[in-house]
């Protein structure tokens, strides 16, 4: 790859798009993950795995928090694990955006809220209207991910919201590609090298 190819990545940052595992990923924390990208900036990157759900559910989570949930239907909203770092802390993406006293803005259309306000408010019945709950995220150093990303171990795309809060889990890896045109099952350990 050219200098300036390398440079063009450098100053590409994808917050707000998906990477999805190549098929040839065979690290067991990313194998066939499809990973949302909510910052990327020249420090590093932070990312929340969105087709892995646990053995667990929110009404789980809140009798830990000691939260009562009036909506009875929100305590069987799945858990999922967001990656391997701090598996212990919560992340919600929703959509709309709304006001949280801990939050990552990461464009008009979605948040990432880590306060246990949000998560108040969806045991009252009263969330935000698309919610995604993940424990634990994925993070990359400075240049690690685009390094990662030469080296053809990620696919990256736009995200699409309809992949996080509409799609099956077991077909989000499939279906985020699908979506853009590609078919996982034909791409070689090669295929990112146009």
């Amino acid at each position: 790859m050219s200098h300036s190819a390398i440079a063009m990545l450098e100053t590409t940052y994808l917050t707000n798009h998906f990477l999805i595992a190549m098929p040839n990923l065979g690290d067991p924390n990313f194998f066939h993950a499809v990973t949302y990208i909510c910052k990327h900036d020249k420090e590093g990157a932070m990312g929340i795995v969105i087709n892995r759900p646990m053995d667990l559910d929110l009404g789980d989570v809140l009798e830990q928090m000691e939260i009562k949930a009036e909506d009875p239907r929100v305590t069987r909203l799945p858990i999922y694990e967001g990656g391997p770092m701090q598996r212990e802390r919560g992340f919600v993406i929703h959509q709309p955006i709304g006001q949280w006293n801990a939050m990552l803005t990461v464009n008009n259309n979605f948040g990432i809220a880590t306060s246990r306000d949000i998560i108040d408010a969806i045991a009252k019945g009263r969330g935000p209207h698309n919610i995604f709950i993940a424990l634990g995220y994925a993070g990359w150093g400075a240049g690690q991910l685009e390094q990662e990303i030469i080296d053809n171990i990620w696919l990256s795309i736009p995200a699409d919201a309809s992949i996080i809060f509409d799609t099956p889990p077991e077909q989000r890896w499939h279906g985020a590609a699908a979506n853009f045109g590609i078919d996982l099952t034909l791409l070689s350990s090669q295929a990112g090298h146009s």
